[in-house]
């Protein structure tokens, strides 16, 4: 059985804070489960992916439970789906002082959103950008094709965290679920059906790859599924590495060689 967990510290060293914004066993009935993660240096706070609707009172308890709204600078969203951004008309009245960070592709998508965001909207341009946040800095990697167009993993500097979007998710099945991956090797049959599929390119994927191993992470945390720490980052970024995905295995099995 899946049982709630509360906030969970993923860094602190006194004045920078990461935390993964927890996990309620109602949501697993609701649809697939989701990663949430708040990102605090000094006064100023990051939501990276701050999910749909349904999980939107857990996420507004948690982080209230750390830092008022009030304090959030950044709403982080890796791309357009709903998922990611269904909740976005309630932070907008929750954290009144946030901007919305998404990709410059979906900036003239948000008002079909019903949401009046004009002049809180941060467009990301497709090569990234920095952002600043207290005495820190994060990153929006381009991760573009994993699986949106226009989609970013973001990198907080002073943590060495990755928060990598949808590569890495992992579909548990049924009573499974667990917040660290300890097995590797048992942990990628819960990930490769969904790479294959969701992937749209294996050269995408490796580029991306390439671009993370610069950053040396010291952990990448997924929008769905575990998080990956110590040896099982490199471990990951290997499985990925010979990972063949999208149209190159839709190619195969409908069409043949």
């Amino acid at each position: 059985m899946i049982r709630n967990m509360n906030i969970y510290p993923l860094y602190d060293d006194g004045n920078h804070k990461v935390y993964w914004l927890g996990i309620e066993e109602a949501e697993d009935e609701k649809g697939i489960l989701t990663n949430q993660y708040l990102v605090i240096d000094g006064n100023e706070a990051a939501l990276v992916e701050p999910g749909g609707f349904f999980v939107f009172s857990r996420v507004l308890r948690n982080v209230s439970s750390v830092i008022p709204p009030t304090q959030i600078k950044y709403l982080m969203y890796s791309h357009q789906d709903p998922d990611v951004v269904a909740g976005l008309n309630l932070w907008f009245e929750y954290a009144p002082l946030a901007k919305l960070v998404i990709s410059e592709l979906w900036v003239r998508f948000i008002p079909h959103m019903a949401v009046l965001s004009a002049g809180r909207t941060i467009g990301i341009p497709d090569k990234g950008a920095e952002f600043q946040l207290g005495n820190s800095k994060i990153k929006a990697v381009p991760s573009h094709y994993l699986h949106s167009p226009g989609n970013f993993s973001f990198y907080d500097e002073k943590s060495g965290i990755l928060f990598s979007t949808d590569i890495g998710a992992a579909a548990f099945p049924e009573g499974e679920w667990y917040l660290f991956v300890e097995d590797f090797d048992e942990h990628a049959q819960y990930m490769e059906g969904f790479h294959r599929r969701y992937m749209s390119s294996t050269k995408a994927l490796r580029a991306w790859v390439r671009s993370i191993r610069k950053l040396k992470p010291k952990v990448i945390a997924p929008q769905h599924g575990a998080i990956f720490q110590d040896e099982n980052v490199d471990r990951f970024l290997d499985w990925l590495d010979g990972l063949e995905v999208g149209i190159d295995v839709f190619e195969k099995e409908f069409y043949g060689e």
